[in-house]
Formats: C-alpha cells, structure tokens, sequence
C-alpha cells in the first residue's frame, strides 16, 4: 500500500476540514458539490425511483444484475448528504457485487430530527419485503451516519418482527450520538476531518434535545445487539469516530452476533470514498464485495 497516497489525501482533507458551525443549508450545498464533481460513475445505470415512499436512484450494473438487493444510506451526520453525494461509493459496491443498490433519501435533520431517519430507514425495508424481496437476499450498507443507519434500521426491524437481511457493511458507522469514545481524544490530531466539537454541532440538530444514550442513538453503547444478521464495519485508523466500530464489534460479539472489524491503518473517515486514488479503498471495497456478495449466496 502506499504511503505517498495516504499522505497526499490527509492532505488534502486537511485544505478543507469540517465545519460543524455553517449553517445547515450551506453544508448541504457545499457536500453536494463537492461529492458530485467530475464524472459520473462508469459500469452502472442509474435510475430514479421510489422505496418507502422516499425519493432513492437505483444503480445497477450495465451488464445486468445479479439476484440480490443492497439497501444503501448515505452519510452526512443525519444533517447532509443524499443518493447522489454517495453515488460513487454506492456504483463501486455495485459493479463489484454485481447486485443492485436502492439508495435511499431519507429525511434530514434539523427539519426532522430522530427518529425520521429509523423510521424511513425502516419504511425502505419493509418496502423491499412489500416488493417480494426475500429477506435473505438485501443486505443493509452505508457509510458513516449511514452505516449507523443501516444498524439500527436492523434493531428497528427486529423489533418490529421482520425478518433479517443476509448481513450489513458499515463504512465508519456513527454508532455513539454521546462521543464518548477514547478517540474522540487520542485521534484528534490524527483525523484530518472531524473534531468532537463540530460533531457535536451537528449531531445536536439531529437529537434536538432528546437524550443520545438511547439504543437507537448510541447502539455502540447501550442497544441490545441479539439476533442482528453478520455485521461488516470497516474503519480507519485516523478517526476520531473509530471508537464507534471498535466498541459496537466488541458488544456485538459478545450477543452471539457473527461480526468482522476491518480497521485499516493509517486512512481517514470513510476512505472507501477514495476508490481509484487510495489503494487502500480499493482493497477494503474488494473485501467488503465479498463479504456481500458471500453473504447472499449463504442464502
């Protein structure tokens, strides 16, 4: 793996960190623009659609599908974001499972606060099982926010009754609304993006005064985790969210959950996002196909 890589793209992050100070809808425009320069992703066709209710794009791949469903969310601590500011991570699943992905525009805070987003993510999955998609053919994924959506659009499910998916991938999932992990500390210096103090702006929107040490905002800490399908979090080690994986794995093993921590040093928050530019990415999105695409042929 290359270290002049790694160098040049912490570098680059740290030209234009987080500001969890700007107002709401300039964050919106500013991730928007930045996520959706240069070309559109090569390999897939993507198509608007509805899922739930919610605006989504399907993405598939040009030379035809095979059998399975990737429910995606996209990150953008439950504030900004949208199919299309993850359309590359999502297209880079897709051509390497070669399974479609419905990514999903769930609500945004601070105009809907927790729990919309449990709520569509859960609306999206029971559409999919509406449609007469097997359970054990989707498989949730999502990075940051939405990778800690993906989880506990699993704990809303169970709790409702619903059948499990094959497995989840979750690329830096927030799973601790507290930021109470060590490396919000000893990783500060280390992430090029992301203070405590920012997150913690933007997090506020979304818990709008509601207490984070609740299962469905803090899972790392305080959800039970029994009965949740195989679990995938990959992290970087220049995080300061890294604590949310680390943590979440340790509980979750110790439920009886089948789950795989992939940490990889030395990269930032939701490095597979650096597919093509970080070998690194390119190698976690290798592992992480394969986890998918070995979870639904357990099936």
């Amino acid at each position: 793996m290359s270290k002049a890589q790694r160098t040049a793209i912490d570098a680059l992050m740290r030209q234009a960190p987080f500001d969890g100070t700007l107002p709401p809808d300039r964050l919106r425009k500013e991730f928007e623009a930045q996520m959706t320069a240069g070309p559109a992703p090569a390999g897939v066709v993507v198509t608007p659609s509805i899922l739930g209710g919610l605006p989504a794009l399907t993405v598939e791949p040009e030379d035809g599908a095979a059998t399975g469903t990737i429910l995606y969310f996209h990150g953008g601590a439950w504030v900004f974001g949208s199919p299309d500011t993850a359309l590359r991570l999502t297209a880079a699943l897709v051509r390497r499972t070669g399974v479609r992905a419905v990514s999903v525009d769930y609500r945004l805070a601070p105009e809907h606060p927790f729990p919309a987003a449990v709520e569509d993510g859960l609306a999206a999955y029971r559409d999919l099982l509406k449609q007469g998609v097997a359970a054990e053919g989707i498989v949730l994924a999502g990075d940051s926010a939405g990778g800690g959506l993906a989880v506990t659009t699993l704990l809303a499910a169970r709790d409702a009754g619903l059948p499990m998916p094959a497995a989840a991938v979750a690329f830096s999932p927030g799973l601790d609304a507290t930021l109470s992990g060590e490396s919000m500390t000893t990783k500060r210096d280390a992430d090029p993006l992301f203070t405590r103090e920012d997150l913690a702006v933007v997090f506020g929107y979304y818990l709008a005064g509601q207490d984070p040490e609740q299962p469905l905002l803090s899972p790392a800490l305080h959800a039970d985790l029994t009965g949740l399908p195989p679990l995938l979090l990959q992290a970087g080690s220049n995080e300061v969210l890294l604590d949310d994986s680390t943590r979440f794995a340790v509980r979750a093993a110790a439920a009886g959950v089948g789950v795989q921590l992939d940490v990889t040093a030395d990269v930032p928050h939701v490095f597979q996002a650096f597919e093509g530019m970080l070998d690194e990415a390119d190698a976690a999105l290798d592992r992480a196909a394969r986890f998918v695409t070995d979870a639904l042929a357990r099936t």
